[in-house]
């Protein structure tokens, strides 16, 4: 190749990148809603289905229909709820933390943000968060981190009740990846080390959950690995209750480009309900 077919080369490859630039510039994301006041969106009684306490270090398991939604409310400011989801018509497909962030091109999750599967299509939406700090990079705690945080490698920690919570469902270790962890405000710093922002969690704290497939979630409530202080968890509690259904301008659903893709790939799965 001569020195002008490698310039004209480049100058392709260039105006081709400035073309899909222009693209996508046209396709930004819309602005996200600002967060849940505490005392907004409140749960109709009657639309409960379940209602959960989960005390501190402990798991839950349940299934979660298409439509409904699943609240967690951090009732005493425990640092960090630990949460994972399989569709549960085909447990192959599962969250998928990094597909989550490069799809949605952060790592923040607030309200208006969706969750993807390994396959492209969307487990779940965000559509309430009082305070839109969790960590989808770092993972659940270990054995090894509550030996180097607590002195104590036998508390009670999330990788082990990740594995008790998949038993249930018949899944084992090879069925889970890094979670998602609520209300663990880590941050990166300019070093490029993790540290955690004190002050931001409180008494209270809610995440909300739309189901957009049939569901097999698990929490854990343990501490995040990065979270300061002594091992206390406390009571957290779970509400699965039949929301609405989202508008035709649905935030979580139009969002980014890639939501819309999201939802295009998962609604014909439901195409008969």
């Amino acid at each position: 190749m001569t020195t002008a077919d490698k310039a004209a080369r480049i100058e392709a490859l260039r105006q081709r990148y400035l073309e899909l630039k222009a693209a996508g510039d046209t396709l930004a994301p819309k602005a996200l809603p600002p967060l849940t006041r505490p005392d907004e969106a409140a749960i109709t009684s009657n639309l409960i289905r379940h209602r959960e306490e989960i005390p501190g270090g402990w798991y839950w398991t349940a299934r979660v229909k298409r439509g409904e939604h699943i609240r967690i409310t951090n009732s005493h400011g425990t640092p960090g709820v630990a949460f994972f989801m399989w569709n549960a018509a085909d447990t192959s497909e599962r969250y998928n933390s990094a597909d989550t962030m490069k799809l949605q091109w952060t790592a923040a999750l607030p309200r208006g943000r969706v969750l993807f599967s390994d396959m492209g299509r969307v487990l779940a939406s965000v559509v309430e968060d009082t305070v839109g700090a969790h960590d989808s990079v770092v993972g659940g705690s270990t054995p090894a981190s509550n030996a180097r945080n607590y002195g104590d490698a036998s508390l009670r920690n999330t990788q082990e009740n990740m594995r008790l919570a998949a038993s249930r469902f018949g899944l084992g270790k090879r069925d889970l990846a890094p979670v998602i962890s609520f209300f663990s405000p880590v941050q990166v710093r300019d070093d490029g080390r993790f540290t955690w922002r004190d002050g931001v969690i409180s008494a209270g704290d809610f995440v909300e959950l739309r189901a957009e497939m049939d569901l097999l979630i698990a929490i854990s409530n343990c501490p995040h690995p990065f979270s300061p202080g002594p091992y206390a968890p406390q009571a957290i509690e779970a509400v699965i209750w039949q929301g609405p259904s989202p508008a035709s301008d649905d935030i979580c659903r139009t969002a980014t480009a890639e939501a819309v893709r999201g939802f295009e790939n998962t609604d014909p799965l439901f195409a008969d309900r």
